[in-house]
């Protein structure tokens, strides 16, 4: 069976390994992932970054795009909308697009458990662990995310007010611990009509048992759409270890001697956290602040502070020293919601602009930031796929770009969410590399 991931940024391969991640979807590239010998892929869409209307119209290409390339085919597939920045995400849309594209689901299940990230699911209540407290996710800063704000960690009431009432809590179904360790197959077979699904977990194990069953009902011919975290996605795949341990994981460095770049974009406390932590150290680092109030306010000036951080960007490597480039720490206010996004595309598109100034003999790339990581993928390296090697950090994915890359052949780059990681994440992974 295929696991086909339409993924809103390149986090979701955050637990995986050997797969391929697609940054188009095009006809032929879809057929790269459904002709590849790992049983999952990825399509990167970056719809987490985009307002609904660009969202919807992204996700109905890419489905378009799917049918024609499995036409004719026999593969029994998974398909799995990956959009779980801890409940944040263009849902319903995007399952209701991809329902409507792809047609004839029994059901649609929410599974935000991510373990790595400390996240967990019980009795349908979504929790995030925070300094070893179990914290419902409402209460949490994510809740109150300016552009996907929700005010429910019970996971059948966030159903019913991001269907905006459609869907009523009630008429969610909900797969609990104790009915995932019973089994749960027979309760799989029975589901039909695109009902929605709410499905615990508190384990691997537990999604382990869980993937079996969705399986199972799936070669027995139920459809099922998936709406979920990076966890089950392990689980689903079963791919084994992977082949160079996280610690070791410097191999891959460019050069031996030659310093990489940290390049951070999120802006949730964690990240700052973490940003703070590395800073701190002083390991031969050369700290470059990006002001994105300037960007706003003075954006005539945009050629002049590109410039600015290049020279800054040039100089710290030409000594040695590894630049860490980021963002300014917190978020300005907007108007509305359009006009938040809009101004999230312009500061994405400076720091890519950064991202192709960057000296080309720099060793290795920290992305940190999902839809950072998705933009340098896509636009700062312009890729079409890429090869995921495995995790350098848990939740922190590793992949390079090909050889006849034009500018950063074989270049490592490290792929962070901004919210995965404990205060030191970053710090950790920048001495792995170094």
């Amino acid at each position: 069976m295929k696991i086909i991931v339409l993924d809103d940024d390149p986090t979701g391969s955050q637990t995986v390994h050997s797969c391929l991640l697609l940054l188009r979807w095009d006809i032929e590239t879809l057929k790269l992932g459904l002709d590849d010998s790992c049983d999952i892929f990825f399509i990167l869409t970056n719809t987490r970054a985009l307002d609904p209307t660009e969202a919807k119209r992204v996700t109905q290409e890419v489905c378009h795009n799917l049918k024609l390339a499995l036409k004719d085919s026999e593969q029994d597939i998974l398909v799995v909308s990956r959009s779980d920045s801890t409940l944040r995400g263009h849902y319903p849309l995007e399952t209701d697009v991809i329902a409507s594209e792809l047609g004839g689901f029994d059901a649609h299940f929410l599974l935000p458990a991510f373990f790595e990230g400390g996240r967990i699911t019980r009795d349908s209540i979504h929790y995030l662990i925070v300094n070893g407290l179990e914290t419902p996710v409402d209460q949490t800063e994510f809740a109150k995310d300016s552009v996907f704000a929700y005010s429910h960690s019970y996971l059948p009431d966030y159903v019913e007010q991001k269907t905006k009432g459609q869907i009523k809590a009630q008429q969610v179904v909900r797969i609990l611990s104790e009915d995932i360790r019973k089994g749960s197959l027979n309760k799989l077979l029975q589901l039909s009509g695109n009902v929605a699904v709410v499905v615990d977990g508190e384990t691997q194990a537990e999604y382990d048992l869980f993937a079996r069953d969705l399986i199972a009902a799936t070669k027995e011919g139920k459809r099922f759409l998936l709406r979920s975290a990076a966890s089950i996605l392990t689980s689903l795949a079963d791919l084994g270890p992977q082949s160079i341990a996280s610690e070791k994981m410097a191999q891959y460095k460019r050069t031996k001697d030659s310093p990489g770049v940290v390049l951070v974009g999120s802006h949730v406390q964690k990240t700052t956290q973490q940003l703070e932590s590395l800073l701190q150290q002083g390991e031969d680092l050369s700290p470059i602040e990006v002001q994105v109030s300037l960007l706003k306010d003075q954006l005539e000036k945009r050629d002049e502070f590109l410039a600015e951080i290049l020279y800054k960007v040039h100089d710290a490597h030409q000594k040695g020293l590894t630049p860490v480039i980021y963002t300014s720490r917190g978020e300005l206010s907007f108007a509305d919601t359009q006009t938040r996004l809009a101004f999230g595309v312009r500061v994405s598109t400076f720091l890519m602009d950064i991202v192709q100034g960057l000296p080309s003999s720099i060793s290795y790339l920290i992305s940190k930031g999902g839809i950072t990581s998705n933009d340098v993928l896509s636009v700062g390296l312009n890729l079409r796929a890429v090869r995921l090697l495995g995790q350098i950090l848990p939740g922190c994915s590793l992949v390079t770009t090909p050889e006849d890359h034009p500018l950063f052949a074989n270049l490592p780059v490290v792929l962070f969410p901004g919210n995965v990681g404990d205060q030191d994440g970053l710090l950790t992974v920048y001495r792995r590399l170094k």
